[in-house]
């Protein structure tokens, strides 16, 4: 297989290096999360085992992104295939728009009981440890199991992002429904600070019983009791019908031919067909690395139009009313690229035919990879946390559309439009690896940019990571990086763009990339926006 990038060298001598090793590999936000996978795969475990034991100390030292009361997404190389997995929860079966205009809501709000959904993150563990795991769950949940009873030292972006959440919520302090928010993470009256030792004893023992049930408790036993207790108790909808009707869904992954790659992603209700057809808008150009003024307008504006089609289309499969085929068929691509001019434009979807999150790849020395994501959607979630278990509740339902008629209507036992998004690579049928950029919508404009970096301008995992971003805020209004310069700022306002320099790199998202090369081994980049690394041997 032709290698994707030439090594790089030292011609950045203050930029971090390609991780490379040949047995097995695990990129994370986080160092404790990248070394429990690695641990994993040294006591025999395969890439499965590794991504669950990694995506489950994520929830315990950073949990200003994902939890146990999130949702993740996955996608697994195993046996010469790819396989999809959306462990994503439904709505409440008796949440609708009319019962939310009874209470006096006009939209749905994003904190408290009202946009909890049921939680997909304890399901998804057990689905792929049961589908392709080698060890036992209980096996792969004690590193995280440890930190959280043990105590972990707070990072400096974690700290940072507890600090926000903290000043989020304060005025909340004294509603009965988020104190036990303050009493989980501010237990002192205030925030951890970066460096601080933070015990999780709660969370710690529920991830216990999730592992020790596989799962069952989660959804059909005690700690579903907690749960439904608690929202009932705060006029929530969630119930424990609701939990116990969770079901993990195994789908056919969405892919598009990118220079000669095959780019996949989860179909909707995912966000990641939004990069897919951002791509297949591009396919048909040719870029130059050097022309970065013409090269960043075009990939914007077919941003633009991708975003613009999803925001109509993508829903709960079901309430769709446009396929994906469609909306990713060549014609159309071609037809979207014919609206990119020479000024930005404010996007109109067209008609085709017929915040809070973490990012994990792990790859083994059998070649098996995985790419999981896993997500609060927002910090936090809803500032919700059923006492005396650690569970901080998701807010995937402020998602929704708050008009019936939308595709991505509010409505009961439905899925909102998910942004979390993990990504993958294949070339003639063969794996080339996982790669994933995490931050809400930012998730498929990262996508975009880190696939260009390494397909059109050849840069390496690292690099492609580490390159200057930009991000779409709506309208016209552009997000910039640090790193571009004055003249390319300038030519971009000329073309019409509102830009915005020196955004915030925490809000740019954060990515992880493995890839495999044609001598066997892996090669590895984390990005330089968050505290992670690559654990290999």
């Amino acid at each position: 297989m032709k290698e994707i990038f030439k090594p790089g060298g030292l011609k950045d001598p203050f930029r971090r290096r390609v991780v490379y090793a040949a047995r097995g590999m695990v990129a994370t936000s986080q160092p404790l999360a990248a070394q429990a996978g690695l641990e994993i795969l040294r006591m025999g475990g395969n890439a499965v085992d590794a991504a669950v034991a990694a995506a489950a100390v994520l929830t315990v030292v950073e949990p200003t992104s994902n939890g146990i009361g999130g949702d993740n997404f996955a996608l697994v190389w195993t046996g010469g295939k790819l396989h999809a997995m959306n462990a994503s929860g439904r709505a409440p079966g008796s949440l609708s728009i009319e019962a939310l205009k009874e209470r006096g809501y006009r939209e749905i709000p994003k904190e408290g009981v009202v946009p909890v959904t049921v939680p997909g993150t304890p399901g998804g563990w057990v689905a792929l440890n049961e589908s392709f795991g080698r060890l036992s769950l209980e096996e792969v949940m004690q590193p995280a199991i440890g930190y959280a009873l043990g105590g972990f030292g707070v990072s400096a972006t974690v700290a940072h992002l507890w600090h926000k959440a903290f000043e989020g919520y304060r005025e909340r302090k004294g509603e009965g429904v988020y104190k036990p928010w303050f009493d989980t993470f501010a237990p002192g009256g205030r925030p951890p600070g970066e460096g601080d030792r933070v015990v999780l004893e709660d969370h710690g023992r529920t991830l216990s019983e999730i592992a020790s049930t596989k799962g069952r408790s989660f959804y059909q036993g005690a700690l579903a009791r907690k749960i439904a207790g608690f929202i009932t108790d705060h006029q929530g909808f969630l119930t424990l019908e609701d939990l116990r009707d969770f079901r993990v869904q195994w789908v056919n992954p969405l892919r598009v031919d990118y220079r000669g790659f095959d780019i996949w992603e989860i179909p909707p209700n995912g966000q990641g067909i939004v990069a897919l057809m951002a791509l297949n808008i591009l396919k048909g150009e040719v870029f130059h690395q050097e022309e970065k003024i013409a090269t960043l307008h075009r990939q914007i504006e077919a941003m633009k139009l991708a975003f613009a089609d999803g925001r109509k289309f993508i829903a709960e499969p079901g309430a769709m009313t446009v396929s994906a085929g469609n909306l990713l068929a060549e014609s159309y691509g071609r037809e979207r690229r014919r609206l990119i001019g020479q000024r930005a434009k404010i996007p109109g979807a067209g008609r085709p035919p017929g915040g809070g999150t973490v990012y994990l790849a792990t790859a083994d020395e059998a070649g098996n990879m995985v790419s999981m994501i896993q997500s609060n959607y927002t910090g936090f979630g809803s500032g919700v946390v059923i006492p005396g278990t650690g569970i901080a509740l998701h807010n995937r339902g402020h998602n929704f559309d708050f008009d019936p008629a939308h595709p991505n209507g509010l409505a009961g036992g439905k899925r909102p439009y998910h942004t979390i998004i993990p990504g993958f690579i294949t070339r003639d049928r063969e794996a080339v690896g996982p790669f994933g950029v995490m931050g809400g919508f930012m998730q498929p404009q990262g996508h975009l940019q880190v696939i260009m970096n390494l397909l059109d301008f050849g840069m390496d995992p690292q690099g492609a990571l580490e390159a200057p971003r930009w991000q779409w805020l709506g309208g016209l209004d552009i997000a910039m990086e640090s790193g571009f310069s004055d003249q390319v700022l300038q030519g971009l306002r000329e073309l019409g763009h509102c830009i915005q320099s020196d955004y915030d790199p925490v809000l740019m998202g954060r990515g992880q990339i493995i890839l495999k090369q044609a001598n066997g081994l892996y090669a590895g980049g984390t990005d330089p926006r968050a505290d992670g690394m690559v654990a290999a041997w």
